[in-house]
This record gives C-alpha cells, sequence and structure tokens, in this order.
C-alpha cells in the first residue's frame, strides 16, 4: 500500500510522538485534537505534554512542513486513532473517544484507505465498535477500506526510542489489511512487525499489562504481610531474587497511569466470570493507597492540622504523567482525613487539586512540615541528602512509601523513620519504644 498521507486523530502522550515520528521520515501529516487548548499550542510552538526529545521531534517535525496541526480530520490514504480509553466509575472502558473519532473520519473515508486503532481497548472493539460505524461510509471493512489494530508498547520516559525501536503487533481485520498496516509502519519501525488478527492483538495488549498488574499486585501484598509477620519485605524480596527463578517486582503506592492500573479491567468487563485472579489483583492494587495512607496514620496517630510534605505525584519516578496515579489519591486520603498536604512535583508544578497545595521546590514543600513522606521516587528525591533537608524544615518524621531513602542515613540525621513494608523497624522518637506512634513536631 502506498501512503502518502496520514491523519492521525488524538496528540497525546501517544498520538503527538507518532504523528511527529512518521512526519520526520517524510510524510505527510494531519495531526487531529478534539481540544482546541491543544491546537492552539501546538500551532504556537508550544507543548502540552513532557517526554525527553519531544520538543526537538515536533518542532521538527512542524519545520519540515509534513506535521499539520487541525481540530478536525482531512482526508488521508490512512488513518490512525490513538485517543484516550478510560473507564467509568464502575471500571466499564469508555470508549466514548474512540467512538467519536470513527464518526470523524467517516466522511473522509475512501476506498482503498487504511484505518489503524491503537488505542487500548477490550477485546473485540475493532470487530463489534469500529466495524459499524466505520461501514456507515458505505465501504465494506476489508473489501472497501483495510482495518487493522496496532496497540502502542511504550514506557513514559522511553517513548521516542521504543516507539521506533520496539516490536509492533498488528492485528488486522483480514490478512490483507494486516500487511497494509505493515506498510504504514514499516515507514519507521526499526523492531520486528508481527501480524495477527485483531482480537489476538487486543489480547496482546491486554495481557501485557495485566501480567504486569498481577505482578506487582503480589508485591504489595507480600509487602503487608511483611508489615504482619514483622519482617522487612524488601530485605525479604533481595534474599528471594537471588533464586534464578524468582523475580518479585517491588511494593509501592500502588498502579497508576493510562495502561496496568486500567487495561486489566477491560478484560473482566468482558469476561468477569472468567477473570477473577485478574480482579483480585486489581483490587489490591486499588486498595494500595488506603494502606499507604493507614501507614501515615498510624505513624502520626491524629492526622488533624497536621502538616505533611509529598514528595510526588506522578505514577512514576521521572514522569509527568498524573493519570490515575496513586500518589494522588493517598494525597487525598490524608487531606480527607484532615491534614494539611503539600506536595512537590517538579514535573508538573501547574497541577491543581482540592485541599492540595502542589509547589516545584521541595524547600518551599518542606518548609513548615511536620512530617514528610515520599510517594514518589524521582531521581531528584533520591539524591537528597537527610542533613540538607534536616536544616530546611522543622519536621522529624520522614515516612518512605517506596523504599527510595536510605533508611539509616535519615535516622542520622534526626528523624523517626518508617518505611512501607517493613515490619522490623516501626516509628520511634528518642526514648520512646519500638511500637509507639511518633508525634509529629510543631515547630523547631
Amino acid at each position: 500500500m502506498e501512503i502518502h498521507k496520514i491523519c492521525v486523530l488524538g496528540l497525546g502522550y501517544i498520538g503527538l510522538p507518532t504523528a511527529s515520528t512518521f512526519a520526520t521520515h517524510g510524510v505527510r501529516v494531519v495531526g487531529v485534537d478534539n481540544n482546541l487548548q491543544v491546537v492552539h499550542t501546538l500551532r504556537n510552538g508550544g507543548l502540552h505534554i513532557q517526554e525527553p526529545g519531544l520538543r526537538d521531534l515536533v518542532q521538527a517535525a512542524l519545520s519540515s512542513g509534513n506535521l499539520a496541526i487541525s481540530a478536525v480530520p482531512e482526508e488521508a490514504d490512512a488513518f490512525v486513532i490513538a485517543v484516550p480509553t478510560p473507564f467509568f466509575e464502575d471500571k466499564r472502558a469508555d470508549l466514548r473517544a474512540v467512538i467519536d473519532a470513527a464518526r470523524s473520519i467517516v466522511p473522509y473515508l475512501r476506498p482503498g484507505n487504511l484505518v489503524v486503532l491503537e488505542s487500548t481497548s477490550p477485546p473485540r472493539t475493532t470487530l463489534d465498535v469500529l466495524v459499524p460505524i466505520l461501514e456507515g461510509s458505505g465501504l465494506a471493512a476489508g473489501a472497501g477500506f483495510f482495518l487493522a489494530y496496532s496497540p502502542e508498547r511504550v514506557l513514559p520516559g522511553r517513548i521516542l526510542q521504543e516507539l521506533v525501536e520496539n516490536a509492533r503487533v498488528i492485528g488486522g481485520f483480514d490478512a490483507p489489511s494486516a500487511e497494509a498496516g505493515c506498510d504504514l509502519y514499516r515507514l519507521f519501525v526499526r523492531g520486528e512487525i508481527v501480524l495477527t488478527d485483531a482480537t489476538t492483538a487486543e489480547m496482546v495488549k491486554l495481557m501485557e499489562n495485566t501480567y504486569r498488574d498481577v505482578n506487582i499486585a503480589i508485591a504489595n501484598e507480600f509487602s503487608r504481610l511483611a508489615q504482619h509477620f514483622g519482617t522487612d519485605i524488601w530485605e525479604v524480596i533481595a534474599i528471594a531474587n537471588r533464586h534464578p527463578r524468582v523475580n518479585i517486582l517491588q511494593p509501592g503506592a500502588g498502579v497508576g497511569g493510562h495502561c496496568i492500573g486500567v487495561d486489566p479491567w477491560f478484560l473482566v468487563e468482558a469476561a468477569p466470570e472468567k477473570a477473577t485472579l485478574i480482579r483480585a489483583a486489581r483490587q489490591v492494587n486499588d486498595s494500595q493507597p488506603n494502606v499507604v495512607a493507614d501507614l501515615v496514620q498510624r505513624t502520626l496517630r491524629n492526622l488533624q492540622g497536621v502538616r505533611i510534605a509529598a514528595f510526588g505525584l506522578s505514577y512514576k519516578p521521572d514522569v509527568d504523567d498524573l493519570r490515575e496515579s496513586p500518589a494522588i489519591e493517598v494525597a487525598r486520603l490524608l487531606v480527607q482525613a484532615g491534614a494539611q498536604v503539600t506536595a512537590c512535583e517538579p514535573h508538573r508544578p501547574d497541577f491543581q487539586a482540592p485541599g492540595l497545595a502542589v509547589l516545584p521546590a521541595w524547600e518551599a514543600a518542606v518548609a513548615q512540615a511536620d512530617a514528610l513522606l515520599l510517594l514518589v521516587g524521582h531521581r531528584a528525591f533520591r539524591a537528597l541528602d537527610p542533613l540538607q533537608v534536616a536544616s530546611r524544615t522543622p519536621a522529624r518524621v520522614a515516612i518512605d512509601a517506596v523504599n527510595g531513602w536510605d533508611a539509616a542515613a535519615w535516622k542520622r540525621a534526626g528523624f523517626a523513620f518508617h518505611r512501607l513494608g517493613d515490619g522490623k523497624s516501626a516509628p520511634t522518637v528518642p526514648g520512646g519504644g519500638a511500637d509507639e506512634p511518633v508525634t509529629p513536631s510543631r515547630g523547631r
């Protein structure tokens, strides 16, 4: 299939890098987003998301003349749908953006065009949702236009590299559709391209993230058991992982982002009676922010009016992505319990949430704090010198939910230190018992 022009719908974390990469490989691209602020920002040289190297890539694409930004689709040889697929409160997939995007291209669909869905979706979305909408054009899937599903499989912080180098799965409505998808992505993909059917490709993406979710869930549950039995989960994991066939992941504040915390629910929705383990893992990880909030509550006793400096709000270290972030949920629970929470999130200092103050610099966040709480292991936070921190804050309580701080160093700096899953060292104060809750300081 010859491809001279591509229309990419959705200019978020996946759509914008994809559109820009196609454009810098010599293809004309129109990037479409229904958010007029996004369109305005990109047209004026700005960027609405952060990703290493993305600014230079987008500027190169725009400067080449191959990338245009629009609020509406245009005729093209290929259409790529890369819009968000969140879920409703009852955990059902919210496919409204996918449906709207598909409907928007129907007037522009011509014989021989290719439509690719990249948005993560429940099994059979391509066949049961997209086909009826797109066939409203009067063209039949397979016979009149090619249709494929090709999930993004990239890691925030490494999107530009992995977009090109990772293996690409292309599931076609039929074999010719899969081949057409291969022609599209071969324009820039250097990794292996695997062809299959659409539903298999949908399952591949969901299973990859569900596998990781289940493994994180067992690590989080292990942390609760270690606390219960009075041992240190971090020591246990380090020893257990010496076994050549064991690789236990790290516990933390929960699971976030647009994929791992969302995708397993699509399988539960599609076959609830078959996905019992998947549902249980999701419930463990969804409840993990409550475990962290409870740790803070037990450490500090009464949270009413206690000033807590929370380090990090993104869903994982060193990214600006806040989608489904467990750190935000922990902060919300603490505010709900009466604490005054000031968060330091250098990657998203513009973030706002009810009852939560967000600052870009940790020095300002800790200046009036009674306790410090590490929620996200940003490199800058892991590298903090506890003696320097101690000189900037009246707080003498430090709580680590991600094993990012050296317990001994923080104790030497005068902090009562407590860590998620560490049942060996309950919070203490000078002269206090090992199981005695810590009362936060109220000034130096």
